[in-house]
């Protein structure tokens, strides 16, 4: 039996590049997204026969619990926590309102889910959590309040994770993103803040979806990264590295 690989936020983007990736590589993918239509559109051309799509919406417990009800005849052996919320507004603008709607995607939804899983994970010998976070939860970006904190949140999530699973021989990653070239990089960041990114890239340029899913592909075989567990890894083009710049 194929190992599975669970994929959350697969309707677009890099979830949708990492579902792709790995079903071409011979797993099993449980592509899910709260975005049905588009979750099935998304896969009307996959060739593997490997992507099955299941509708989820992570801050629904119910949408969680009968997931991984379905899932319990598989082999899981990894799951991507890559559902998430965007918000760009200043500090002063921010409502509280907006956090809770982030922090229940971003946070809850992937202690949640991830909390649902692992039962599956430890009944299958281990595996491996990557969860998705961003470079806005490392350093303190312009008008991320509400996202940033809440990727910092998951930041650290991932390291108490990694620590207490380890135990259930689960290992616990974060690939933390660049600005990468996606539909909600083409939503949130006009031509000014595609300039302020690219003004602070050591590598002078937006990232693929297809980058990060390589990321993640390494970080979730268990044979190429089999003693690394809570880190985070940065896939930005040497931002978060960098101090001052050199004169372009």
């Amino acid at each position: 039996m194929a190992k599975t690989i669970v994929i959350t936020g697969a309707a677009s983007g890099i979830g949708l590049e990492v579902a792709r990736q790995f079903g071409e590589q011979g797993w099993s993918v449980v592509a899910t997204d709260r975005n049905t239509e588009q979750l099935a559109a998304a896969f009307d051309d996959d060739k593997t026969g490997r992507i099955k799509t299941q509708n989820l919406d992570v801050s629904d417990l119910d949408s969680i619990e009968a997931l991984a009800e379905n899932l319990k005849a598989q082999d899981v052996a990894a799951l991507v926590n890559c559902a998430g919320l965007g918000c760009t507004t200043d500090f002063m603008e921010t409502t509280a309102e907006d956090f809770r709607r982030i922090y229940e995607v971003n946070v809850i939804g992937a202690f949640s889910l991830s909390k649902a899983l692992v039962p599956l994970l430890e009944d299958n010998g281990g595996g491996a959590i990557v969860n998705i976070t961003s470079v806005s939860g490392v350093k303190g970006n312009i008008k991320r309040a509400a996202y940033g904190s809440s990727k910092g949140a998951l930041n650290m999530l991932t390291k108490i994770m990694a620590v207490e699973l380890a135990g259930r021989k689960i290992r616990v990653n974060a690939v933390a993103p660049g600005p990468i070239e996606t539909p909600m990089a083409k939503e949130y960041h006009d031509s000014a803040t595609r300039q302020k990114w690219m003004n602070s890239i050591p590598l002078q340029r937006y990232g693929e979806s297809r980058e990060i899913a390589e990321a993640i592909n390494f970080l979730a075989d268990g044979e190429k990264s089999g003693y690394i567990t809570g880190q985070i890894l940065s896939v930005d083009g040497g931002f978060v590295a960098a101090g001052l710049m050199p004169d372009s």
